[in-house]
């Protein structure tokens, strides 16, 4: 602490005569004394240990870790269950006294050899405060539905703070925010119709109802929505964002919060913006070897432009990020202009345009080429200015990445024509074009094979084997009987070399173009798609969900 500057070594020489006197551990004292706070001890403890320490303050309860620990053993031990992960069989635990090996051998004892314990540092007295917060109030949903049904909301606590436990709505939106994490969703929709809220998740890219509340729940979950992302919750006339951020399920868990006003009342969306999730090393994206090795020969050229294309909610982002952490070395500076930044990233220097005042993707592209960049992510190419500052970053020897709304990699050239980008500045200067969309992945646990009818062999092409057989899942408790489970990308690379380059400078028709990539290899959306069903990973009917199939039948 006082190399670090956070103590003087007369406070030091202070709080050792306090603790000759009291015989209270020298952290604790320090923090008694008002030298330093409860979470820079935790923090430096922490790092110093070489383990992880936790805000209590940010986490919300986890009903299910909670009735693994009897409370009695959480007092007795000094130990609160934050997390439990059903996948990993791994419970989290905050503990104040990391070296506590009696703690630790009876919860190992406690909850099983089956269940993996991970201790989590925490500061003292908050372990003591929300022990009794999470074992005081019920955590359940119906449970604190039946609650909210049997008193009064306190609209004037929730608004202000106040003791937030013992407000029931705090913990229903908490409760729904866990609930919504744990079963993979990445939007959490809430819709008050005429009579009643909806709420519904994205899970795996298809919306799903698990909510029906009565429409006097919405006024106490909205106002708490809006509190905690830091929106104001008088104005209910004009579309608002916000952001917050939770521990839920061991890990910080970043929410983009939208609302926007409709006849029957606010309607709220929150993405959930899971960092773990966020960045998939290429190695696991599921490419084809020669689609991996194209990538990573895309990315060794000095400068030019990266394109990734398709609607949204096909993975852009994630695929760019992916992209970007391949890059991400000390011995280069990447610059990013999001709107907004969805994963913050260490040794970025990312910068979101909605929070950035008078400055657009143009502007930002030119302040940005002043900080000696090596790599620029540009979050989109929406305009004439900012494809031209992109293009012209590209041309001064930048590496830039986009992204930009087509149907597929060969579309990328007329829509950048349609903005206003001459063929001139567009040859040479695009390095490549990925196309993606996002398939969901059958099941493991109740996929079944079988062979595919006249039609389906019709969509799958000529050359497939008579004996080919391809998979689909009726659903099971493990995939909340969707028949599916997580979601994959099926791909298009075109790597834009010196002949294709010679096309796009004197216009060539969109015929010739894909006739000269098909010539040098090139593999569509719909051949990655069907890829992906004779391997068995998706089925047909889901491919058909998100690429036409139909052109394949002569």
């Amino acid at each position: 602490m006082v190399q670090q500057g956070l103590i003087s070594q007369d406070q030091l020489r202070i709080a050792l005569m306090e603790q000759e006197q009291s015989n209270i551990p020298l952290g604790r004292q320090l923090v008694r004394l008002g030298f330093v706070t409860e979470a820079m001890v935790r923090d430096l403890v922490a790092h110093t240990i070489g383990q992880e320490s936790i805000d209590l303050a940010t986490v919300v309860a986890d009903g299910e870790a909670l009735k693994m620990v009897q409370e009695s053993f959480a007092r007795r031990y000094h130990i609160l269950p934050v997390a439990f992960d059903a996948n990993t069989r791994q419970l989290t635990v905050a503990m104040s006294d990391m070296f506590n090996v009696v703690a630790l051998d009876q919860l190992r004892a406690t909850v099983g050899a089956q269940v993996q314990v991970k201790p989590v540092l925490a500061a003292e007295a908050q372990l003591e405060d929300y022990i009794d917060q999470f074992y005081g109030y019920e955590l359940s949903v119906d449970g604190i539905l039946r609650e909210i049904e049997t008193g009064e909301i306190d609209y004037q606590s929730l608004q202000t703070g106040g003791d937030e436990y013992t407000q029931p709505v705090v913990r229903l939106v908490g409760a729904l925010l866990m609930d919504a994490v744990k079963r993979g969703a990445s939007d959490i929709h809430f819709e008050p119709e005429y009579a009643f809220l909806r709420i519904r998740y994205r899970i795996d890219g298809v919306l799903q109802q698990v909510r029906s509340l009565h429409k006097t729940y919405w006024p106490g979950i909205a106002v708490r929505l809006k509190v905690i992302s830091g929106m104001d919750i008088a104005e209910t006339r004009s579309p608002q964002d916000g952001r917050l951020n939770m521990n839920l399920s061991g890990r910080p868990i970043d929410f983009r919060v939208a609302s926007h006003p409709t006849i029957h009342g606010e309607n709220i969306v929150l993405r959930v913006l899971d960092r773990e999730k966020s960045i998939i090393p290429l190695e696991r994206m599921g490419l084809r070897d020669q689609a991996l090795d194209e990538l990573k020969l895309m990315m060794t050229r000095p400068e030019g432009i990266v394109i990734v294309t398709g609607p949204t909610g096909s993975g852009k982002t994630t695929t760019l990020y992916s992209l970007l952490s391949f890059l991400n070395t000390e011995g280069v500076n990447i610059m990013t202009l999001e709107d907004p930044v969805e994963y913050p990233v260490t040794m970025m220097r990312q910068t979101s345009v909605a929070e950035v005042n008078k400055v657009d993707f143009a502007n930002g592209i030119r302040s940005i080429m002043r900080q000696d960049p090596d790599i620029i992510l540009v979050g989109e190419v929406r305009d004439a200015d900012t494809a031209t500052m992109a293009f012209r970053a590209a041309m001064t020897g930048h590496q830039v990445f986009t992204t930009l709304h087509t149907n597929s990699a060969l579309g990328t050239f007329p829509r950048l024509l349609d903005i206003g980008i001459s063929p001139d500045i567009m040859a040479g200067n695009i390095i490549g074009v990925v196309a993606q969309r996002l398939v969901r992945v059958l099941c493991q646990h109740c996929k079944e094979a079988y062979f595919p009818n006249d039609e389906e062999r019709k969509l799958l092409g000529k050359n497939i084997r008579p004996d080919l057989r391809i998979h689909r899942a009726p659903g099971c408790k493990q995939c909340g009987y969707t028949g599916f489970r997580g979601r994959m990308a099926i791909m298009e690379l075109l790597r834009v070399d010196s002949e294709m380059d010679a096309l796009v400078a004197r216009r060539a028709h969109f015929d010739e173009m894909r006739d000269l990539a098909l010539r040098k290899g090139f593999v569509t959306l719909a051949e990655d798609g069907i890829r992906r069903i004779i391997e068995g990973h998706t089925s047909l009917a889901e491919v058909m969900r998100v690429i036409d199939l139909t052109s394949r039948v002569s």
